[in-house]
């Protein structure tokens, strides 16, 4: 089951800041228990491993990058969404990245999640494996009134999205369903890229498994992990 939960009343917040701002985190984790001091070669490491991926990442929206030897060695990861534009993308991974050293200072592992970007370093290295620890989960306040066929519609909809973004190259996909004559389902998935397809799909499959009871026919929710994540709402937000 999902370990982190937001308080309604902070996911009210965020979605408010959010949309004021363009530009506010929805969540963070300071994985690592250990630490590295300051003007250290790991810190001068992350840095410029942090540096590099503002570069790498933009044109393709996904990369990953290592700097340093031994203890030292600094392995980082960022994946923009798959509708987001390079100048956009650069903008987030910088930002993430400043906000994660003020958040997780002198620690040696750490991720960060925006709407348009997600990042994650480590001494660790993760590359190519599903990250099943780090993750979180948000929910719209407000339920539905016909609960029983929109949880099928929701469940059904973005299973289908998960197979189609498990056999696309970006390893993402989005879509819409219609409801009824007024009422819209839109959803996204999307994988990082350092996954197979079939880690990919099994990541989602997962994912949407785990989807709290506390979003049982809410208007829209997401979850979001360090590999993968899915997003469906009633409003247009792609």
């Amino acid at each position: 089951m999902f370990s982190k939960s937001i308080p309604l009343c902070f996911l009210l917040f965020c979605l408010l800041h959010h949309a004021a701002s363009g530009a506010s985190p929805l969540y963070h984790i300071c994985f690592s228990e250990a630490n590295y001091p300051g003007r250290s070669p790991y810190h001068a490491n992350l840095d410029t491993m942090l540096n590099h991926l503002s570069t790498k990442v933009p044109p393709t929206g996904f990369g990953v990058a290592s700097t340093g030897q031994g203890p030292n060695k600094v392995n980082g990861l960022a994946l923009c969404r798959g509708d987001i534009s390079s100048p956009k993308c650069k903008t987030c991974i910088i930002e993430a990245s400043k906000e994660l050293r003020a958040r997780c200072p002198h620690k040696k592992g750490a991720i960060i999640w925006y709407d348009h970007c997600m990042l994650k370093y480590s001494n660790g290295n993760f590359f190519g494996q599903i990250d099943t620890t780090n993750k979180f989960h948000l929910w719209n306040t407000q339920s539905v009134s016909n609960p029983r066929p929109f949880n099928k519609n929701v469940n059904k909809f973005l299973s289908g999205l998960s197979d189609k973004a498990s056999s696309n190259r970006k390893l993402y996909s989005t879509g819409e369903l219609q409801l009824d004559k007024s009422k819209k389902l839109y959803g996204l998935v999307q994988c990082t890229r350092d996954l197979s397809r079939l880690e990919c799909k099994k990541c989602l499959d997962v994912a949407m498994s785990e989807l709290p009871k506390d979003s049982d026919a809410k208007r829209g929710g997401r979850v979001a992990s360090g590999s993968c994540n899915f997003r469906y709402e009633l409003s247009h937000f792609v």
